[in-house]
This record gives structure tokens, sequence and C-alpha cells, in this order.
């Protein structure tokens, strides 16, 4: 897993496998960004390979983080398989998506 920071407390772009043994690092990352910075902290996960429960759980779990601190957390550049993983365990009622800029399947 690889964690750029595009804006600092702003935008945080993911790539790589989001899972049990990534994400120590992705937690830290995120609550970095969320308690750094103000408005939408928005993640790009374009790149993100394979996303797994655990992975789903640090996204919720920076999604409440950032509620807390009057933000929200969101996801930007969905990949259609993890768009279909948001609807099958219902998080896309709860974690924000920006669907403006589709991603293209390759």
């Amino acid at each position: 897993m690889h964690v750029h920071v595009d804006e600092p407390g702003q935008a945080l772009t993911l790539s790589g496998q989001l899972d049990a043994s990534t994400v120590p690092d992705v937690r830290l990352a995120l609550h970095a960004a969320v308690d750094r910075g103000h408005g939408d902290l928005v993640v790009d996960i374009a790149d993100v390979e394979l996303l797994d429960a655990t992975g789903l759980g640090v996204l919720v779990g920076a999604h409440r983080r950032a509620g807390r601190h009057g933000r929200r957390l969101v996801l930007r550049s969905v990949p259609p398989r993890v768009d279909r993983l948001l609807f099958i365990s219902r998080l896309y009622l709860v974690l924000h998506v920006d669907r403006s800029r589709p991603v293209s399947v390759a």
C-alpha cells in the first residue's frame, strides 16, 4: 500500500492493497489528515487493487473521525469492484462517494 499526500489535510491518494497488513499505516495517514485539515478530506482510491473488510473498517473509522471534526471523508475515483463492495455491504449509505469523475475500466 502506498499513501500519497496530495494536499496536507485535504487530499490523499491510496494505491495497492488495503487489507489487514496495510491498515495501520493507512489509518495513521487518514487520522493525521483529518486532524490537520478542514472541509472535505478527499481520498482517491482509483489505484486500490484490493479492499477487504479490514480496509472497509478503516475507511468507516476515518469517516466517523472526520464527522467528529466537522468534516467529510469523500472517496473519489472509486473502481467498479470497490463500488460493488460498497453496495453489497450497504456502506454506500454511509460513505460519501464523489461520482463526478468516473473511473475508466481498463
